[in-house]
């Protein structure tokens, strides 16, 4: 923006250079026809006139390197711009495809959720209904995970390993009996790497 304002000032510049340069132009050029119609009779006006011409000679002179300066800045800025809109169009570029793969992703997920979900119906129907709630009740309490497994005496709920005498306990129960982590409270899953 700044750099695409900087740009339009310096050609509002440019023009208005551009412009008194051709007015000086034009008022010399009439100072000369004036000057060489022989309408100016009088020494002292010729001479005037004369050094009229010389002025607005420097004048315009002066002006026309105003014009150069300015055009010099105006294509910096120009280039500057490109660069810049370059740049933009490119990071827009990456936006757009970082978007197209969060949204695919979203999407993924989406399909993985209802996939889970009517998965998690089937599974919780052949639950008995007493341990599902309990399931349900740790799950809310303790932010989504109701159920560790229990891996090398370690319950992977809260990451702390358990007493011998908690091992003990386990070892002693049934398959069907439901173990809990005395730590975290959440129901222990016994696979055979638990390290009973």
């Amino acid at each position: 923006m700044a750099a695409q304002t900087e740009e339009s000032d310096t050609a509002r510049e440019q023009t208005k250079a551009e412009q008194d340069v051709d007015q000086v132009r034009q008022r010399a050029t009439r100072d000369q026809q004036r000057l060489d119609s022989g309408a100016v009779t009088s020494p002292k006006d010729l001479e005037n006139l004369q050094r009229e011409i010389t002025s607005l000679a420097k004048r315009q002179g002066d002006l026309e390197d105003v014009v150069l300066e300015v055009m010099e800045r105006r294509e910096s800025a120009q280039e500057r711009v490109a660069e810049l809109t370059e740049r933009v169009g490119s990071v827009q570029a990456k936006i757009d495809d970082a978007t197209g793969r969060r949204d695919a992703a979203f999407e993924e997920l989406d399909g993985e959720t209802a996939t889970a979900t009517k998965e998690r119906e089937v599974i919780a129907g052949a639950i008995p209904a007493d341990l599902l709630k309990l399931y349900d009740k740790l799950r809310a309490q303790q932010g989504g995970v109701g159920a560790a497994r229990l891996y090398q005496r370690t319950c992977q709920g809260c990451r702390q390993e358990l007493s011998i005498t908690d091992i003990n306990d386990i070892r002693k129960a049934t398959p069907d009996t439901v173990v809990r982590c005395e730590n975290c409270s959440r129901i222990l899953v016994r696979t055979a790497e638990s390290g009973l």
